[in-house]
């Protein structure tokens, strides 16, 4: 299989990649949603997304009790901490603001390469547990630069 030339790679497939990196820097699966590419052909690197967003009616796995109230999903709040997961990447938000037509600024605690249009799924801190909420697509973003590296 090494002496193989890799055409190309699908969504789900399994495909190992030899680098230099230090293993200290890719033990206990530290590199799980990390993107690699070559420079200036990667997609954007966002620190806040605008997400257009769909809420379920009940929360999936939780006992009601008979209470009715107990299984609904609240609304977004602003100032909320919410798990968003972006592929395979999961990075905790704080929702900075909320407009009428189901559309959330999130700012992310650390910066995700997406692009827009991904799909991301939106969970909360329930009963010490982070629950599915709902769903949404990326419309828009504040993006950064990556740093350049020196040494060729």
């Amino acid at each position: 299989a090494e002496k193989n030339a890799l055409q190309y790679a699908v969504p789900g497939g399994l495909i190992g990649v030899g680098t230099k990196i230090d293993p200290t820097l890719t033990r206990a699966d530290r590199l799980v949603g990390m993107v690699l590419g070559h420079p200036g052909k990667l997609p954007s690197i966002y620190t806040e997304i605008e997400v257009k967003f769909y809420l379920l009616r009940r929360l999936l796995g939780v006992k009601t009790d008979g209470d009715s109230k107990a299984g609904k999903v609240k609304k977004l709040a602003k100032g909320e901490m919410l798990m968003v997961n972006i592929g395979s990447t999961a990075a905790g938000g704080r929702v900075l603001g909320i407009k009428e037509n189901d559309t959330a600024k999130i700012a992310l605690s650390n910066p995700v390469c997406t692009t827009e249009g991904d799909k991301v799924a939106l969970s909360r801190m329930i009963d010490k547990h982070w629950r599915l909420i709902g769903w949404g697509t990326i419309d828009k973003g504040s993006t950064i630069k990556p740093v350049e590296s020196k040494s060729k």
